[in-house]
């Protein structure tokens, strides 16, 4: 296949900088005045955030906190993947956040099965979370990946490996 360009299409974000915007979400959570005397859990995991307060109104504050630092540092809020509010006893609540992370297999083959429909001088192959899109011609990938930024997708899409 020489002379083929290609680039993977793939769905992250940086978890260095999750991590600073929920250390921020701590510190300010301490220093404001409508959090005085409460006490706020903000715990992070590869997979998901577990965030435990004492009512719905603060869960949904720390909510805003979370998504408002995030935007500040450039990660997209499709990451994110709120989930109910819930009461864990002792008057406190908790949410858990799902992060979004890697394309699945039934987005993988729709946009697989879109640039098939689409493109006929550009092949796709799915390598486990990621989709090698290449063809022979530059302009042509540039087109799918004009074609792919149009798209409302769940998950936020981002181009590597440009080649």
């Amino acid at each position: 296949m020489a002379g083929d360009v290609s680039f993977d299409v793939v769905s992250e974000f940086d978890v260095m900088e999750l991590r600073n915007a929920l250390d921020q979400v701590r510190r300010e959570v301490g220093q404001r005045y409508d959090f005085k005397g409460v006490t706020v859990e903000i715990e992070q995991s590869p997979t998901e955030i577990t965030v435990v307060t004492d009512t719905d109104f603060r869960a949904s504050a720390v909510k805003d906190l979370i998504e408002s630092k995030a935007v500040r540092r450039n990660l997209s809020l499709k990451i994110f993947d709120w989930g109910k509010v819930e009461p864990i006893g002792g008057n406190r609540v908790r949410q858990k956040v799902a992060l979004r992370q890697g394309l699945t297999d039934e987005l993988a083959k729709k946009l697989a099965r879109l640039i098939r429909d689409e493109f006929p001088k550009v092949k796709s192959q799915i390598q486990g979370d990621a989709l090698r899109v290449s063809g022979k011609n530059k302009d042509d990938l540039q087109r799918v990946i004009a074609r792919f930024r149009d798209l409302d997708e769940v998950v936020p899409l981002q181009f590597q490996n440009y080649r």
